[in-house]
């Protein structure tokens, strides 16, 4: 794909978000990937709704992040299969992020997770990005987000080992993070923990990665929350049914 410049309503001579592509043509690698994303986001979302009460944060799954600018165009993003981005709209003049541009933003993800197809050897590649001549050697994913993109933190989920992999970016290097007593990894700026949850969802049994607050409890998804307050409801229902039947053993009518 060329990229034409419109100097008119780009004068910078820099593509934005309506220019560049949203997707590289490749398909998404297996049918967990996809519902894995949206547990994150749903489970995640009323902590951040408290902490940007603005509303500015923005969520991308399996969407680009743009770090530089190569022909073709593709070339010069990673997609993380999920990433937050605080204190930023989640629109742009009017329309919705097709991808995340690093030259026109000021603020980095706070978490980048990549979930594991293969053996994980893309994940943690650190190869770096050297140039002779015209030639240039092809950056490794772990060498971008390290050197580039710089998000504080980055996971590396692996559902076939029901692990996750957790670094921390610290000065300008990335350190593995050890895991606490729960064996999660905490996220501090937004009160969580990351680990992983063996169980059902949407149909399908896995050991799925989640998130918890800093007590140790699981945050639930809109269905959980749902279910988990019909069962409240049932609960309230029955013990209200058995004080009626009580006063009706008494030789009272109940009026409840």
């Amino acid at each position: 794909m060329k990229f034409s410049l419109d100097v008119e309503n780009n004068p910078t001579g820099w593509p934005d978000h309506t220019q560049l592509p949203e997707s590289d043509g490749t398909f998404v690698k297996n049918f967990q990937e996809h519902p894995q994303s949206i547990l994150l986001t749903d489970s995640i979302t009323p902590i951040l709704q408290s902490i940007h009460a603005d509303g500015n944060y923005c969520i991308g799954q399996d969407s680009g992040i743009y770090w530089r600018l190569t022909d073709p165009l593709e070339r010069g993003a990673e997609a993380p299969d999920w990433f937050y981005v605080p204190n930023v709209p989640p629109t742009l003049d009017g329309q919705l992020r097709r991808s995340y541009v690093m030259w026109q933003e000021f603020v980095s993800p706070l978490i980048v997770l990549e979930f594991v197809s293969g053996n994980g050897t893309e994940e943690r590649d650190r190869t770096p990005l050297l140039r002779s001549g015209k030639q240039e050697t092809k950056a490794g994913k772990f060498w971008i987000y390290e050197n580039v993109i710089h998000p504080a933190f980055y996971g590396i989920y692996e559902v076939s080992k029901a692990s996750v992999e957790v670094y921390h970016f610290i000065e300008d290097r990335y350190e593995l993070v050890v895991a606490n007593d729960r064996g999660h990894y905490p996220i501090p700026q937004l009160g969580v923990e990351l680990g992983i949850w063996q169980g059902t969802y949407q149909n399908v049994e896995l050991p799925w990665l989640r998130w918890w607050d800093s007590e140790g409890n699981l945050l639930l998804s809109g269905a959980e929350r749902a279910e988990k307050e019909r069962q409240r409801a049932d609960r309230a229902e029955d013990q209200l049914e058995q004080l009626r039947a009580q006063l009706r053993s008494a030789g009272l009518e109940p009026e409840l």
